[in-house]
């Protein structure tokens, strides 16, 4: 099928290539007509993974928007969370009937762009889903070349609206089989392992992170005290999840270090080993505080307020984090109260999540 990849990043680059080299036909968009001139001079992407390295071709790369989401079925957006009003705006004009949107992961970025979609005055029935994680651990190596570490055995995902899952659904599935429905976008949004993983390895290694040019938290930063902290916030992750009425499997943390039954299968071993993640990380602008932090887990916590189930490892963590930036992060566009939802009694809640109403 004709797919769309959106973005410039590790996730774009391997998407784009891992798709293509499946048999889609892939055409990769990003707004830097500069940053893409390598891949509309000549579309290839190197990928390098367990097979080795070769070079795919991917039908195009273009910095046109309406020439990528033309014709297309699956719009893939593996983007940051903090991208995705600009991207909205971006599509929005170029959005028809029947697509569907996939963000890997999303933040509840799934109605954020529903409803700037419809705020620009299209009215297509498009579908947005979104999962818990990028189905890659991936790292670019050049302009054109992207290594995959592994890839994702599991993708928990929910569509907004929910009523729109079967066709969205098989839809994503032409793409990533190892999908897994779940019932609605918050379900997935409150599936997303970034906010879980990164917060703690990046706070409790702030001073190598701060004194070492290049530090990797997967291996020297993944002590046993800092996992004692991502289970415990993982923990309020599942109770959360449990007080709102989602089933099992929550998909817990620590099967990614433990066991092969989370979503990448038993991977910590593989991202450690690969050296990828030894790099430098500037803790004010990198996109684990900038998304994962000041989207992701302060989402994670205006959710727990509106539920009524505490959350106070996610809290901590989210005040420390707003004292080392110097900014109120829990006071960030992904609340509920920022998307004027923290009024919601929990029919209304349900209601939005099944049929979109009042996106």
């Amino acid at each position: 099928m004709r797919i769309a990849v959106l973005g410039g990043g590790n996730g774009s680059h391997a998407a784009a290539a891992d798709l293509a080299e499946q048999g889609h036909e892939v055409r990769l968009w990003r707004r830097d007509r500069r940053a893409l001139a390598p891949l509309i001079d000549s579309p290839r992407i190197a990928l390098v993974d367990h097979a080795g390295r070769r070079e795919v071709a991917i039908e195009r790369a273009t910095p046109d928007a309406a020439e990528a989401l033309d014709g297309a079925e699956l719009v893939l957006a593996p983007c940051p969370a903090f991208a995705q009003a600009d991207l909205a705006q971006a599509i929005a004009p170029h959005l028809r009937d029947g697509q569907v949107v996939y963000l890997p992961p999303g933040s509840f970025g799934s109605f954020a762009m529903a409803r700037a979609v419809r705020e620009s005055g299209n009215g297509a029935r498009v579908a947005f889903a979104e999962t818990g994680t990028l189905p890659y651990l991936a790292r670019m190596h050049g302009p054109a070349e992207v290594a995959i570490t592994t890839r994702a055995t599991r993708l928990p995902t929910g569509v907004f609206p929910a009523v729109d899952s079967e066709q969205a659904l098989a839809t994503i599935a032409r793409a990533y089989p190892a999908i897994e429905a779940v019932e609605d976008a918050l379900s997935a949004a409150l599936m997303n392992a970034g906010p879980v993983i990164h917060p703690p390895l990046i706070l409790m290694n702030a001073g190598p992170l701060e004194h070492f040019e290049r530090w990797d938290i997967h291996a020297e930063g993944t002590q046993s005290s800092i996992r004692r902290v991502t289970d415990a916030l993982d923990r309020e992750r599942i109770a959360l999840r449990e007080a709102l009425g989602y089933s099992a499997p929550h998909f817990p943390l620590s099967d990614h270090y433990e066991n092969d039954r989370w979503m990448y299968g038993n991977a910590h071993e593989k991202l450690v080993d690969s050296g990828d993640w030894r790099e430098h990380i500037d803790l004010l602008g990198h996109r684990y505080m900038r998304e994962d932090v000041a989207y992701g887990l302060a989402f994670l916590v205006s959710v727990g307020d509106w539920a009524g189930v505490p959350c106070p490892v996610a809290r901590g963590l989210l005040s420390i984090a707003s004292a080392l930036v110097g900014e109120p992060l829990d006071q960030g566009p992904r609340t509920l109260a920022a998307l004027g939802l923290a009024s919601l009694d929990a029919p209304g809640m349900r209601e939005l999540l099944r049929n979109g109403s009042g996106a």
